[in-house]
């Protein structure tokens, strides 16, 4: 399918089979692989849905969100919050893919679903190697006195990837020096936060990525949010309501609401997620239950 005004985006939809309807890859989350073609322009819209994408593969393309072009490479996340417009330009002669998350599902629910087109093209073609958001915001523990205030979801459009894995390979050197750090032993995680208060960068999606040693298995734990996890490097295994299943890179799995759940490293095994918990947390359902 070309990528232009009408077919929009060329990206496959990761439905659950086990859902009726839609497809949906949770009953509140939306996952697809999206892929951009070399010198490929993926006109402007916007949506209230919320939106990120995790770079899976490639360089060279730049999303520009509200004017903002923000450059995208393997393993960065970028963010385009509701209502932002968006769109993707591809400058280099390599394809791109990434991960795509979104809350539709949640958001057609409540009735709340928006869209408007913006420009065929997107409205700028500079490439600068940071964003306007990144020189504003990217500077660790430090916010601009000029935009100080909470935000409801994060004003910084792209956490990079030398940032998660530097914070992941501190965590578990850490570990090794008896110094409190991982969330269990050889199992180290990050979460995107909204640098304005601390809270998930996007409000109704947590994003996170785990990093395990090998050999490491988490405890099996139940959550009544639901998740999506997609292997970013690795192989290993993992537990769904105790069925086991043989994982590597690319692979992306459902965690549905309530699912027993736990992973087990072969080698270093690395992790992106996703989830609904922010909308439960905030409304006083969110219930986590971990084995011993």
């Amino acid at each position: 399918m070309p990528v232009g005004r009408g077919g929009e985006r060329r990206a496959i939809s990761l439905g659950n089979p086990g859902l009726p309807g839609d497809p949906y890859t949770t009953p509140t989350l939306w996952a697809a692989i999206q892929y951009l073609a070399p010198r490929e322009n993926a006109p402007e819209h916007r949506h209230s849905q919320s939106a990120f994408r995790f770079v899976l593969e490639g360089e060279g393309v730049w999303t520009v969100v509200d004017g903002d072009p923000v450059a995208m490479r393997r393993g960065d996340l970028l963010l385009t919050p509701g209502w932002h417009f968006h769109g993707h330009q591809n400058v280099s002669d390599s394809p791109m893919a990434w991960l795509d998350g979104l809350d539709i599902p949640l958001v057609a629910e409540t009735d709340q679903g928006f869209f408007e087109f913006g420009p065929d093209e997107v409205r700028t073609k500079a490439t600068p190697e940071r964003s306007n958001s990144e020189r504003l915001w990217g500077a660790p523990g430090l916010i601009p006195v000029s935009c100080a205030g909470t935000r409801p979801q994060s004003p910084l459009m792209a956490y990079r990837w030398a940032h998660t894995d530097a914070a992941l390979t501190a965590q578990l050197e850490l570990e090794d020096e008896g110094v409190a750090g991982v969330i269990e032993p050889g199992h180290a995680a990050v979460r995107y936060a909204n640098p304005t208060s601390g809270a998930d960068a996007l409000t109704t999606m947590r994003t996170e990525f785990h990093r395990l040693r090998p050999g490491t298995r988490t405890r099996a734990s139940r959550i009544s949010a639901s998740s999506v996890w997609q292997v970013f490097e690795g192989s290993g295994h993992v537990v769904l309501n105790g069925t086991e299943r043989t994982i590597g890179r690319g692979d992306v799995i459902a965690v549905p609401a309530w699912t027993e759940f736990a992973l087990r490293a072969g080698g270093q095994l690395d992790l992106f997620t996703f989830s609904d918990a922010p909308v439960f947390e905030k409304l006083n359902l969110l219930r986590t239950e971990v084995s011993v």
